[in-house]
């Protein structure tokens, strides 16, 4: 199983230097689409300056100009990056060939699909490395959403990861379900020490 932990902060210089202390204990760092709605590419091209050989993912969500945006994205030095399941097929294939051509994989966040299942199951024919499956940040509730985890599973061989406010206290309910990965931000980016946060789920998922 495989960790990714977000950088959803605002401060771009805070967020690299967390990062190169926690770089580490987690297998992707993910740019978050706050940075990136701030910073624009250069969060992009600073983190890659800051960790040369790390896995970085940026959140990109790319919904439309597809073979642009990917191309942007790749080129700075993203290895991979994020289409959202709700936009056209022809995006999505697009971002794929796009990215695949310059060296990077795309994730497709099914946040916004109308139908998970389906988006699932076409994914692979459609050039995607693997899926995302998580609620908005903005959300409230539990996990209720994972009841929908065996139709993802069910629909598709790609690796899936979950995003969920994965904390100490919900950790085991995520690990049940096997995922491919996990995403985290908040309850390591929050906590007194990140290091120590981010190394404790690290040897978790690792066991």
């Amino acid at each position: 199983m495989k960790l990714q932990i977000s950088f959803d902060i605002m401060d771009l210089q805070k967020a690299i230097s967390t990062a190169q202390q926690i770089a580490p204990f987690c297998d992707t760092i993910e740019i978050g689409t706050i940075l990136i709605h701030k910073y624009g590419i250069r969060a992009i091209n600073e983190f890659r300056n800051a960790l040369p050989k790390t896995t970085l993912l940026a959140d990109s969500k790319i919904v439309d100009r597809g073979k642009n945006a990917a191309t942007l994205f790749a080129q700075a030095g993203a290895d991979w990056m994020t289409v959202m399941a709700g936009t056209s097929n022809n995006v999505i294939h697009a971002v794929c060939t796009t990215a695949k051509a310059n060296g990077s994989k795309v994730v497709l966040d099914l946040l916004d699909a109308a139908a998970p299942g389906q988006s699932a199951m076409e994914a692979k024919d459609l050039g995607v490395d693997s899926l995302l499956f998580h609620r908005s940040h903005d959300e409230t509730g539990d996990l209720e959403f994972l009841d929908n985890w065996e139709m993802i599973r069910g629909n598709t061989k790609l690796p899936i990861y979950i995003s969920a406010k994965i904390n100490r206290k919900n950790i085991d309910t995520i690990l049940e379900l096997k995922p491919d990965g996990i995403v985290m931000g908040t309850s390591i980016m929050q906590s007194d020490d990140p290091v120590a946060e981010a190394r404790f789920f690290y040897e978790l998922v690792n066991k």
